[in-house]
């Protein structure tokens, strides 16, 4: 099948219809990342992780003779 011929397949369809092809490509898309092991990232799943010091912009003593 071409992609025409499904393209053309899918036009004819009622739009409530196109809703639920759109829906079933979106299911196909995620079940092949989760088959790959790629698995989407929540935001914020990596708070609590990184801390930064308060003299995170001090000058670093290593360089006190090129300042």
């Amino acid at each position: 099948m071409t992609n025409l011929m499904l393209y053309s397949k899918i036009n004819s369809l009622p739009p409530s219809m196109i809703v639920e092809v759109d829906n079933f490509i979106d299911f196909l898309k995620s079940k092949q990342q989760s088959d790959n092991g790629v698995q989407e990232r929540e935001f914020g799943c990596a708070k609590g992780m990184i801390v930064m010091h308060e003299d995170f912009e001090e000058p670093l003593d290593d360089f006190k003779e090129y300042m």
